[in-house]
């Protein structure tokens, strides 16, 4: 009798306690707190939380915990979200603590906050450079490492590799399986299509409709896989670069059907397209209506338009931002749409994440038409109307154009490599020319072999201009594969599967025999090219001297008080002796130079024999 009355108060107990723990374990899952947890150690001592639990709004909230205090308790009109500064001392250590959340004396929910420890030199970490090449991928159409995540139960769209608009697989376990590939290429920066969850219906494999902006997509893998890919490229000496998006979100996101505010989106009522005119941001001329539309105006029916002149929109993305820096280890950002973001917000940002990250790189994806328009946006940049955007670098997309135009059109005034030289006549726009991004293709434009007419000579010009002008050369995936797609014909057809990314492709890219012929000698001349650049100074920071385009042949020197490297586009479809006199400033004390791409010397400098559609980069040598 003792025993069973023993065993039944055992069971009393033990049933109490798992109700207990039901109960707490249910209180905590029922509340969502952002960021999820930060750091010590930080620059800005204070935080803001981000609360979202039913009837929340109505509660008290307690925490004890040494130098960490709540200074403000923030109620924003909605019940269901409450947002909490906290001032985090110096004092603060790692650790975690409870927010408990209560109505009298009644706790309704509880969330066990972690404080983490900051890593030394954390804030001291470099940012990209002009010493590095980036190389742009997307990782749904990278490869395929991880068969299990293809398809996840509660995510809306499957894979189907069939469908050149929807998910393939690919996954950051298969950039982490080729992280050999980028260095066999030369390559030492990855940026990573966003990684984000997009719980879209459609469309979710480019990733620029998020869903949730603190958790990588379960298609791709985890938050720890993400960490664990940066760790192992900072281990094979890769820099990693987060594509990050701020001016809008995808509908399906667990906002859409309770915002934290009525002026979270910018809401029309109508649903109102932007009029993708970014010039009228800075035009001096433009009409409010226009710069309204383009601001506020959505970017597709699909992405909601934050509104980041709402304080709270913009904290929440200001320390998101700063969260995943610090939490994976990023060594750069690209910013999505750019010019379509608030402005006085955008400044703000990167003034914050200076304040934290002083030496970071950020680059910022104005696509615009002209040089004017897209230098307004790079820090320093003496604009009229006294704008300073702190924005380090951005995207040369009037270049951009300028390549793909130049090798397809007979030469001219104005006409071919005229229009390179133009192009660069103009850096007296920019603050600093060194600090674009040039490309001739990326994941919303003409692949280029496609755009120049599959002509190998001609892409051979284009990328040994990409890899030797002034700026950060950015590559994308399969370019040197001469991958082809027409952006006319569907995105999806300018973001094809990598070559062997997939068990059962017939044939793998990532070696030598899968590639034909033709691949490997594009590859040869890209990896040459981005190795010998790796470690040549002068074609990374020296100056730039050009001269005028005369009969097709446009010749330009990257040079320092050191070095000096010659590069000369003929685009000619006959072959032409080039005569070297007028070029004598750039070339005296100079004797004789190597040929990088042929390893051929030149024993003689007064006349150079070029191939038809063809490039030279020629390292100079001094008399000796």
């Amino acid at each position: 009798m003792i025993r069973l009355r023993n065993s039944m108060t055992m069971a009393i107990m033990l049933l109490l306690f798992l109700a207990s723990t039901q109960l707490r374990a249910g209180s905590t899952a029922s509340i969502r707190v952002e960021p999820p947890f930060w750091w010590n150690g930080m620059a800005s001592h204070e935080l803001q939380l981000m609360v979202s639990a039913k009837d929340v709004a109505a509660m008290q909230v307690e925490l004890n915990y040494p130098d960490v205090v709540v200074s403000e308790i923030i109620q924003v009109g909605n019940p269901d979200f409450l947002f909490i500064n906290l001032r985090i001392g110096d004092e603060a250590t790692a650790g975690r603590f409870e927010l408990r959340f209560l109505k009298g004396k009644k706790q309704h929910y509880v969330y066990s906050y972690e404080l983490k420890e900051r890593k030394p030199g954390s804030a001291a970490r470099r940012g990209f450079d002009n010493s590095d090449v980036i190389y742009l991928l997307m990782p749904d159409r990278f490869a395929n490492g991880d068969l299990s995540n293809d398809n996840i139960s509660w995510m809306r769209e499957k894979a189907d590799r069939s469908n050149p608009n929807g998910r393939h697989g690919g996954d950051l376990k298969g950039i982490e399986d080729h992280l050999d590939y980028f260095s066999e290429l030369g390559v030492n920066t990855l940026w990573l299509n966003p990684v984000l969850e997009n719980n879209m219906p459609a469309y979710s494999y480019h990733g620029y409709a998020i869903t949730d902006f603190y958790q990588v997509d379960a298609r791709f893998g985890s938050n720890e896989d993400y960490v664990r890919l940066t760790e192992k490229a900072h281990k094979n000496g890769l820099k990693m670069v987060m594509d990050m998006v701020f001016n809008h979100y995808g509908t399906s996101h667990w906002w859409t059907d309770n915002l934290p505010m009525k002026d979270w989106n910018n809401v029309w009522p109508e649903f109102t397209r932007s009029n993708y005119r970014g010039g009228a941001i800075m035009d001096p001329n433009a009409s409010e209506y226009d710069k309204n539309k383009m601001l506020k105006g959505w970017f597709d029916t699909s992405m909601a338009d934050l509104n980041q002149a709402n304080p709270y929109v913009a904290r929440y993305l200001i320390q998101n931002s700063i969260w995943w820096i610090e939490y994976v280890g990023l060594d750069g950002i690209r910013m999505d749409t750019y010019p379509y973001s608030d402005k006085d917000f955008m400044v703000s940002w990167m003034k914050a994440l200076k304040a934290e990250y002083p030496h970071f790189s950020v680059v910022g994806e104005v696509w615009l038409n002209t040089p004017p328009q897209v230098a307004y946006w790079q820090d320093n940049t003496n604009n009229g109307d006294g704008f300073q955007s702190q924005l380090p670098y951005v995207f040369s997309f009037p270049l951009k154009y300028a390549i793909t135009d130049a090798f397809n059109e007979d030469n001219g005034w104005s006409s071919g490599v005229a229009k390179l030289y133009e192009s660069l006549s103009v850096d007296y726009l920019f603050a600093d020319p060194l600090k674009t991004v040039t490309f001739a293709d990326n994941h919303d434009a003409d692949r280029i072999f496609s755009r120049l007419g599959e002509d190998l000579n001609k892409f051979k010009m284009a990328m040994g201009f990409v890899l030797t002008v002034r700026g950060v050369p950015q590559i994308y995936y399969g370019t040197e594969l001469l991958m082809t797609g027409l952006e006319h014909e569907g995105h999806g057809f300018i973001r094809k599967d990598f070559p062997g990314g997939w068990t059962g492709d017939p044939a793998s890219a990532f070696t030598r025999d899968g590639r034909s012929d033709e691949q490997n000698q594009a590859w040869d001349f890209m990896s040459r090219l981005i190795k010998w650049r790796s470690s040549n100074r002068v074609v990374q920071t020296g100056k730039t001297t050009h001269y005028i385009p005369d009969d097709g042949i446009y010749v330009y020197f990257r040079h320092d008080e050191k070095a000096s490297v010659m590069v000369i586009l003929n685009n000619n479809k006959s072959a032409k002796k080039l005569h070297t006199e007028r070029f004598s400033e750039s070339m005296n004390g100079y004797a004789h130079g190597v040929d990088v791409i042929s390893r051929t010397v030149l024993t003689s400098l007064s006349t150079i024999d070029l191939e038809p559609m063809s490039v030279h980069i020629i390292e100079l040598k001094r008399t000796k």
